[in-house]
């Protein structure tokens, strides 16, 4: 697991500043939901799949295999964005899973609340696709996997990505992903004596 490179976590001091943004992204398959959900549970953040705001439309593309482009995508970054900020300015932080496959999808991202960081689930494709021949029940067909790698533009040095290997556990991802952008844990609830 490596992290690379961007400033560190976002703090700061009044309620637009003291919220966490977190994008759990990467290919189809790589496990966003898990680990953003682990990340949800351990902390507190409210999660959100970015799958379900997609419009109907959208989803009969992908569903038929057909991959969207970025007309069909634009307006579900920008929901996104507009969620992220929405829940910033009521001072609640979020986790969301979301592929962001390329640089200017996160930069939609990042025009929601005033800070986002980035954990990018990478690996092999087929570790990848293997994982995919085993889930069940989603929109998503494994045939769009090769679609997905073609159009991922990994990210840059200069934005606040963290990079994790999908080979490993997904309750190694949380940690990994909890730690590395120093996000603050859930507290336990207190034992009545």
């Amino acid at each position: 697991m490596t992290g690379d490179g961007g400033s560190g976590p976002s703090r700061g001091g009044g309620p637009a500043g003291s919220t966490r943004h977190v994008v759990v992204m990467g290919v189809s398959g790589s496990g966003k939901t898990t680990v953003a959900e682990g990340i949800s549970a351990l902390t507190g953040l409210t999660f959100a799949e970015a799958d379900e705001f997609h419009s109907e439309s959208n989803v009969e593309l992908m569903r038929a295999g057909v991959p969207l482009d970025d007309t069909h995508r634009w307006p579900w970054l920008r929901e996104l964005a507009g969620w992220m900020a929405e829940r910033a300015a009521e001072d609640v932080s979020t986790v969301l899973a979301c592929s962001a496959l390329r640089r200017s999808y996160r930069d939609v991202l990042r025009q929601g609340p005033p800070s986002v960081d980035f954990v990018f689930l990478d690996g092999s494709a087929a570790v990848i696709r293997e994982r995919l021949s085993r889930r069940a029940g989603h929109y998503m067909p494994a045939s769009l996997l090769d679609s997905q790698i073609a159009t991922l533009e990994r990210p840059g040095s200069d934005e606040r990505v963290r990079t994790l290997d999908v080979a490993a556990a997904p309750e190694e991802l949380v940690e990994a992903a909890i730690e590395g952008l120093g996000l603050s844990r859930r507290k336990a609830a207190q034992p009545h004596s």
